[in-house]
């Protein structure tokens, strides 16, 4: 077995320059991103990756949810790829380095091995997973899940955003349905860098989170229907106001965050008054819950808390609440011999680095379905993420994708 190279770095202005390049396309006024899942926007982000992969000299397939696998091959053709990567879709006011450090840090690694002209013996392969964000078509981390078993390929297609366009039609009009069979293999081990998207390892000054895991995550969407009046006629005790409804239902769901601390999360990103009329009492309030706990007892109770909390709240205004489950993502653990791998590559970079839990889902959390798997975060600053103010220091983004570079090769030698 040849020795596996120690130590090595990546190319950090070469990395860094094709980030700022990626984005270029869909960049804010705010210095952000706006490239949502299956637009223009993404294709043309997708065919930049595909032609920087294929002038590192990879081979570039594509699946029929459109993941994109692009492959340095190895010396043995039956060994099963390591793999890294993540995705290049963002948030409408995203930033520059949500999933898209991943993949181009892993594009880089590949970079690196040419120039040093090494050698693996199991092919090392960058992946783009489809609509991680979840943004334009809900669930998120659908490619991933699509890849992983979890959701079904047809069903997912059939999923429609607020214009109507479903996903199979969105995939054929960007030229991104593939014609591989989603979970076509399994990776001898998956390792996926990102940004950390909170605060911990910037308040630690710590350099690198080894990521031991990813905390549960639940969606609901919430409708309440009361009735459209007047402004000016209808008297307050005999209005059927949805949004004041809603009001006294808010309180008790950010409660089951505070109540389940420090861990627990509870979020309303989605809200709509309708119809919308400055003088008309809302007849319709349309919003969404996402609830957060790494314990997967922990979260069923706050599933639990919230169901009781909107029945109270429909029984006390008498108005009808519709509480729907979206999805579940379950607490996950990643796999132990490739932590080690993070770890031991953090400590020959003499990094500083933490052991941290993921408050955020990534497609690594349906890929350890299949396959070894674990996780790289680097600080960001301040740490926000999902904002057009998302930012990382260089040097950062450097020493990240080296002890990615550095991991794999403890997998792929």
């Amino acid at each position: 077995m040849t020795d596996t190279p120690r130590n090595l770095s990546i190319n950090g202005p070469r990395l860094w320059q094709s980030l700022m390049d990626m984005a270029e396309i869909g960049a804010t006024p705010k210095g952000g991103v706006c490239r949502l899942a299956l637009t223009d926007l993404d294709r043309q982000g997708r065919d930049l990756f595909v032609e920087w992969c294929r002038g590192a000299g990879c081979s570039v397939r594509v699946d029929s949810i459109g993941n994109i696998f692009a492959r340095r091959p190895g010396t043995d053709p039956d060994a099963p790829p390591v793999a890294t990567g993540s995705h290049l879709d963002t948030q409408p006011t995203g930033g520059k380095f949500d999933g898209i450090f991943g993949v181009l840090a892993g594009l880089e690694a590949i970079r690196t091995l040419n120039d040093l002209s090494i050698e693996t013996r199991h092919p090392v392969e960058v992946c783009v997973w489809t609509n991680e964000e979840g943004a334009r078509f809900p669930p998120a981390m659908m490619g991933s899940g699509v890849y992983a078993g979890v959701f079904d390929r047809d069903e997912t297609c059939a999923i429609a955003d607020h214009d109507g366009v479903t996903v199979g039609d969105a995939l054929d009009a960007i030229g991104y349905r593939g014609d591989l069979p989603p979970g076509h293999q399994d990776f001898a081990a998956f390792f996926e860098a990102h940004i950390e998207q909170g605060p911990i390892l910037e308040d630690a000054k710590t350099e690198i989170g080894i990521v031991t895991g990813v905390q549960g995550i639940m969606w609901y969407d919430l409708t309440v229907t009361g009735a459209e009046a007047h402004a000016g006629p209808t008297p307050m005790p005999l209005r059927r106001d949805a949004l004041a409804a809603v009001g006294g239902l808010l309180p008790k769901i950010y409660a089951i965050a505070h109540d389940n601390a420090p861990h627990g999360r509870a979020t309303i990103g989605e809200f709509r008054a309708l119809p919308g009329s400055r003088n008309t009492i809302p007849g319709r309030v349309e919003l969404t819950v996402d609830l957060r706990h790494p314990d997967a007892d922990v979260l069923a109770a706050m599933d639990r808390a919230l169901r009781q909390a909107v029945a109270g709240v429909a029984l006390e205004t008498g108005l009808d609440f519709d509480l729907s489950h979206v999805w579940t993502s379950d607490p996950i653990a990643f796999d132990v011999d490739c932590i080690q791998a993070v770890r031991e590559a953090a400590a020959e970079r003499d990094c500083s680095a933490m052991e941290i839990v993921s408050g955020a889902g990534h497609d690594a959390v349906y890929i350890s379905r299949l396959s070894p798997t674990a996780m790289i975060f680097i600080p960001c600053e301040d740490g926000i993420s999902h904002n057009e103010a998302e930012n990382v220091a260089p040097a950062d983004v450097e020493r990240g994708a080296t002890v990615l570079l550095n991991a794999i090769l403890k997998r792929a030698m």
